[in-house]
C-alpha cells in the first residue's frame, strides 16, 4: 500500500517495533486512547509483525512479504479452525506432496470424474485429505509434565519457555494416525477380500445394512479419527455435539415413547451403517461440497492472493475515499468487501483489512474498540458476500438442487444493505465522533484500475461463466488459470512454478480444517434422517409458538424469532458450516411446515449461522479485531454488534411475507425494487436509531431512537399498512432531530460533531 500522508506531505514516524502498540508516537498529533489487549491476544497484530503499519510503508519487499506472511498467520488463530503447524524436512516435504496429489485429484474429478461414481470419488479424496490433518494440526493436549503458564486461546503457551506444538514435528501419535486414517479411509475401496469383509468398493456397497464385523471395526476407526480431528482443528465443541446426536441415536429408544423426540432406538451397528455405508453419512452431501466445490475455490483464493489482489484491493479502496471526510472509515468498510469476493472467510478478512487500516484508522482518531466493531463487521461480510461465499452457501446449492449462481442471486440484494447498514455507522460515528479525517497519498483509483485492474477479471469471469452455463467447478478451474496468467503482468507476483505449488498446497490446507467439519457433519444428519428428529424437533418449535397465539401470522413471526434465536446460540459453539448443517436438518422443517420457500428458509438458517461470527460471547471475528487493535474485547464484541444490528433483523424480513422474497431476488422487478428500497429505509433508520445522529442534521434523542427503532422494525414487515406506519414513524423521528436542531440552535447551542469540532490532522 503507498505511504499514508500527513497534510503537509510529511511521513509520520513510524512506531518502534517493541513499542507499545496504544503508546503514542511523536508528533502523532494527539494520545490515542489506552489500549488493553484481549485475552489471549496481549499484543496486536502490528507487534506481531514487527510493526504493521511501519511495514506497509517501506518499500522493501523482504519486510512486506513477512508482514503479510505474520497477518496470515495471525489471521489462522482467530479463524473457526486453530493454527497448524509449520513443517519443514520429511514431513513437510510428504504433506508439499500429498496436498499436490489432492489437488490434482480434484482437478481431474472436474474434467474426467472417475468412473465409480462421486461416492468412490469422495472415499478417495478423504482419504488423502484426513491423514494430513494429523500431520498439519497438533494434539495440543496439555500434559502433566509441561511446566505450567499462561496459554493463549488457540492453547499455543504464552511463554517462550514453554513447548510450543505448533512449532513442533509430528509425534509418533500422530504417524500413527496418519497410517490408521488411510488404512480407516480406503478399506470401503480394497480390493483383497478379508475374511467376510473387504473385497472391492462394489462388494462393500452391496453390505449396506449387512455390514460385517471387519465393516464396524473400520466404521468405528473412522467415526472417532474424524471426532480427534474435529478436536485438533475446531476444539471440543464440535465433538462433543456429535457424540450428543449419536448418544441421542443409540439411547432414545430409551426415552418416555410419550416425548416428541422419542424413537424406537438403533443398535451400533445400525449407526455406523448409517455413518459409514450411507449417503447422508461421511460421505454425504456435506463432504461432496468441500470436496468437489470448496477445495477448488480456496486454491482459486490461494492463488488470487499470491497475485497481489489483496494488496491491490485494498490500495483501491484507499484511493475511492482519499478525499473524503470519512476516508479511515470508508476504507476499511470497502476493502472489507472486496478482499471478501475472494476469501469466503470472516476473521481472516478482519485480520488482513486490520493490519492495513488500523494504523489509519488510529490516526483518525477511532478508539480500538469502535475501530475493531467495525473491522469485525465488515471482515465478516466476506461470508456474505459474492462471488466466493462461505462453504454453507455451496451446501444450500446441493441442498436445494440449484445452480451455485442461483445462490449468489439470493445473497446479492442482503449483501448490498449489509453494507450499507455499515457504512451508514461509519459516517454517522464520523459525525458524532468528531474523527479527524485523514489525506491518504495514494495514486488515483483510475490509475490503480488500468494497472491492477486486471485482478476484476477472475471474478467476472466466474460471474460470466456461470451465467452461461458453466459448472461451478469448472468455472471456478478456468478463473484460477486466468488468475495465473494474468499474473505475469506484475513482475513482484507473477505465479512463478515454484509459488504455484505454493498456491495449491496452500489451497489444500485451507480445507483441510473443512473436510473434517463436514465430514464429521454426516453424525449429525445420518442421525436425524434415522431418527426422525427434524420434523419432531421443527413441529416442537412450531408447537412452541402455536402455544402463545393461533393467529397463523403471528405463529411464523415467533417461530422465526424463536429460530434466530436458537441458530444464534448454535453458532456460537459450532463453526459456520456445522452450525447451517444442524440448523437446516433441524430449524429448517420448522419453516418449511409454515409455508415459507425453501430459497427463503435457506437463506434465513445461513445468514443466523453466518451472524455467529459476531455474536458475543464469542465473536471470532471480534476476538481477532481486538488482537489487531489492541482494544478491550467485550466492548469490541458490542460495537461489533452494533454495526452489524441490521444484519440481524433483515433475515427475518425473508421468511414472514411473501414480499420479503423480492430480497433474494425473486418475484419480478417490481417486487424486488419495492423490498429492497424499504428495506434499505429500514436499514437506514435502523442505524440512526443505534448511532444516535442523523447524518447531515444532528443528534437524536432518545425519543427519536425509540421512534427509529420502532420505524425500522415495522418496515421489515413488507406489508403496504406495515410500511405505511413505518415510514410515518421515520418522519416522526426526522421531525423531532429537526425540533431538536431548532432548539439548540435559538439557545445558542453547538451540536457535538459539528464542522467546527472536525479538526484535519497535522503532525
Amino acid at each position: 500500500m503507498s505511504p499514508i500522508r500527513s497534510p503537509d506531505g510529511s511521513l509520520p514516524p513510524a512506531r518502534p517495533a517493541n513499542s507499545p502498540a496504544g503508546e503514542p508516537t511523536a508528533g502523532s498529533g494527539g494520545t490515542p486512547p489506552r489500549q488493553v489487549a484481549p485475552s489471549g491476544a496481549e499484543d496486536t497484530v502490528a507487534e506481531r509483525t514487527g510493526g504493521a503499519d511501519q511495514a506497509a510503508r517501506t518499500d522493501d519487499g523482504d519486510t512486506r512479504t513477512a508482514a503479510e506472511r505474520a497477518t496470515r498467520d495471525l489471521a489462522a488463530q482467530f479463524e473457526d479452525e486453530k493454527p497448524g503447524r509449520v513443517l519443514s524436512g520429511p514431513a513437510g516435504l510428504l504433506l508439499t506432496a500429498a496436498a499436490l496429489a489432492v489437488s490434482a485429484l480434484a482437478l481431474w474429478q472436474v474434467f474426467r470424474p472417475l468412473a465409480q461414481g462421486s461416492k468412490y470419488y469422495l472415499i478417495i479424496f478423504l482419504a488423502g485429505v484426513l491423514p494430513l490433518v494429523f500431520l498439519a494440526y497438533p494434539a495440543d493436549l496439555r500434559l502433566r509434565a509441561w511446566p505450567r503458564g499462561r496459554r493463549g486461546r488457540a492453547g499455543q503457551s504464552l511463554d517462550p519457555s514453554l513447548p510450543d506444538p505448533v512449532r513442533t514435528g509430528p509425534t509418533i501419535v500422530d504417524w500413527a494416525l496418519v497410517a490408521l486414517a488411510v488404512v480407516g479411509c480406503l478399506y470401503p475401496v480394497l480390493p483383497v477380500a478379508i475374511g467376510t469383509g473387504g473385497g472391492g468398493y462394489n462388494a462393500f456397497l452391496d453390505r449396506q445394512g449387512l455390514l460385517v464385523p471387519l465393516d464396524l471395526v473400520m466404521g468405528t476407526l473412522l467415526l472417532l479419527l474424524l471426532l480427534e480431528a474435529c478436536r485438533r482443528t475446531t476444539g471440543w465443541i464440535l465433538p462433543t455435539v456429535c457424540l450428543l446426536f449419536l448418544g441421542y441415536g443409540y439411547y432414545g429408544g430409551l426415552l418416555p415413547q410419550s416425548w416428541p423426540v422419542a424413537h424406537s432406538g438403533l443398535d451400533f451397528g445400525q449407526l455406523v451403517d448409517a455413518f459409514y455405508n450411507s449417503d447422508s453419512g461421511f460421505y454425504g452431501t456435506p463432504l461432496d461440497v468441500a470436496a468437489s466445490y470448496i477445495v477448488l475455490f480456496t486454491i482459486y483464493g490461494a492463488a488470487l492472493e499470491l497475485s497481489g489482489a489483496g494488496r491491490f484491493f485494498v490500495d483501491l479502496s484507499a484511493a475511492a475515499f482519499r478525499r473524503s471526510r470519512t476516508a479511515a472509515g470508508r476504507t476499511a468498510v470497502a476493502s472489507g468487501f472486496l478482499l471478501g469476493t475472494v476469501s469466503g472467510s470472516g476473521a481472516a478478512t478482519t485480520v488482513s483489512i486490520g493490519a492495513v487500516t488500523w494504523p489509519l484508522l488510529r490516526r483518525a482518531g477511532y478508539p480500538p474498540e469502535r475501530a475493531g466493531g467495525m473491522l469485525a463487521a465488515a471482515g465478516v461480510g466476506a461470508i456474505l458476500s459474492p462471488p466466493t461465499l462461505g462453504a454453507a452457501a455451496f451446501i444450500i446449492a446441493e441442498y436445494l438442487g440449484v445452480s451455485y449462481l442461483q445462490v449468489l442471486g439470493w445473497a446479492t440484494v442482503p449483501t448490498v444493505l449489509y453494507y450499507l447498514g455499515i457504512l451508514l455507522a461509519v459516517e454517522i460515528d464520523a459525525r458524532r465522533s468528531g474523527v479527524r479525517p485523514v489525506v491518504i497519498d495514494v495514486a488515483s483509483p483510475w490509475r490503480l484500475l488500468g494497472r491492477f485492474g486486471y485482478h476484476f477479471a477472475s471474478l467476472i469471469a466466474i460471474i460470466a461463466l456461470l451465467a452461461v452455463g458453466v459448472s461451478a467447478t469448472r468455472a471456478v478451474v478456468f478463473a484460477t488459470i486466468l488468475a495465473v496468467a494474468l499474473s505475469f503482468l506484475d513482475r513482484t507476483h507473477r505465479l512463478t512454478p515454484a509459488r504455484l505449488v505454493a498456491a495449491l498446497v496452500t489451497g489444500v490446507r485451507g480445507v483441510l480444517a473443512v473436510t473434517a467439519v463436514c465430514a464429521a457433519a454426516g453424525i449429525i444428519t445420518a442421525t436425524t434422517t434415522k431418527t426422525g428428529l427434524g420434523p419432531q424437533a421443527a413441529a416442537l418449535l412450531v408447537g412452541g409458538a402455536k402455544a402463545a397465539t393461533s393467529d397463523p401470522t403471528l405463529v411464523l413471526v415467533l417461530t422465526a424469532l424463536l429460530a434466530a434465536v436458537a441458530l444464534t446460540l448454535l453458532g456460537l459453539a459450532v463453526p459456520v458450516t456445522a452450525s447451517f448443517v444442524i440448523g437446516w436438518v433441524i430449524v429448517g422443517p420448522a419453516l418449511l411446515d409454515l409455508g415459507v420457500t425453501q430459497p427463503a428458509a435457506a437463506m434465513f438458517v445461513f445468514y443466523f449461522a453466518v451472524l455467529s461470527e459476531v455474536s458475543p460471547p464469542t465473536a471470532l471475528a471480534a476476538v481477532a479485531a481486538a488482537a489487531v487493535t489492541g482494544g478491550r474485547l467485550v466492548p469490541t464484541m458490542w460495537q461489533t454488534l452494533r454495526y452489524a444490528l441490521p444484519a440481524y433483523l433483515t433475515p427475518i424480513a425473508f421468511v414472514i411475507t411473501p414480499a420479503g422474497l423480492g430480497l433474494l431476488g425473486i418475484g419480478g422487478p417490481g417486487r424486488i425494487v419495492f423490498a429492497g428500497l424499504v428495506t434499505a429505509l429500514s436499514v437506514a433508520v435502523l442505524a440512526v436509531a443505534a448511532g444516535g445522529w442523523l447524518p447531515g442534521v444532528g443528534p437524536a434523542g432518545a425519543p427519536e431512537r425509540v421512534l427509529g427503532a420502532l420505524a425500522g422494525v415495522t418496515l421489515l414487515w413488507l406489508e403496504p399498512v406495515p410500511v405505511t406506519i413505518g415510514a410515518a414513524l421515520a418522519v416522526l423521528a426526522v421531525a423531532g432531530v429537526l425540533v431538536r436542531r431548532g432548539s439548540a440552535g435559538r439557545t445558542g447551542g453547538r451540536s457535538a460533531g459539528s464542522p467546527a469540532n472536525l479538526r484535519e490532522e497535522t503532525l
